[in-house]
């Protein structure tokens, strides 16, 4: 048993693609309803199909595995107006996102407030939280977030300047 303190290695250290790392632990969630109100006119809107999403979301860095919510949500029609619209998730992930939002707060975090460059933060993220973010997307989210604070020069040496 390891102790507090006790260093353990990570048995995923050395691997350099995404395919082989540890499959997700799946966790269910269910949004789905037999009937929601209408954004447009307020009327009962009825379900018509169910749909399924996949998010990825902050892993268990002591079971060694990501996680990975399935999200059942219904979809409606409206009789009266015609509208068609999803149940709402948008507690959980940004339309069209495969990440939570969780996920997109902590790598902002990481970047934009710790000042981690772009690829040491997506392996901060997979070592500490066990879930994969390309550093392309942390890029993606840093820059609709508002972007980096200003820092010095990259290097972090100082950068010479005439005068």
């Amino acid at each position: 048993m390891n102790g507090p303190g006790e260093y353990v290695p990570d048995v995923t250290e050395g691997i350099t693609r995404a395919e082989h790392l540890p499959k997700a632990r799946i966790q269910r969630r269910s949004r789905n309803r037999p009937a929601r109100p209408c954004p447009r006119c307020g009327r009962r809107a009825g379900r018509y199909a169910v749909a399924c999403r996949t998010l990825h979301d902050l892993g268990d860095a002591r079971a060694g595995c990501p996680i990975d919510l399935v999200v059942t949500f219904s979809r409606h029609r409206c009789p009266r107006c015609g509208c068609c619209f999803p149940c709402d998730i948008s507690e959980l992930a940004l339309p069209y996102c495969q990440y939570t939002r969780r996920v997109q707060q902590r790598a902002v975090r990481l970047v934009a407030e710790d000042g981690l460059p772009y690829l040491a933060a997506s392996w901060h993220l997979w070592r500490d939280d066990r879930v994969f973010v390309p550093f392309a997307t942390l890029q993606n989210w840093v820059e609709a977030a508002g972007g980096k604070k200003p820092g010095g020069h990259p290097g972090g040496l100082s950068q010479r300047r005439p005068g």
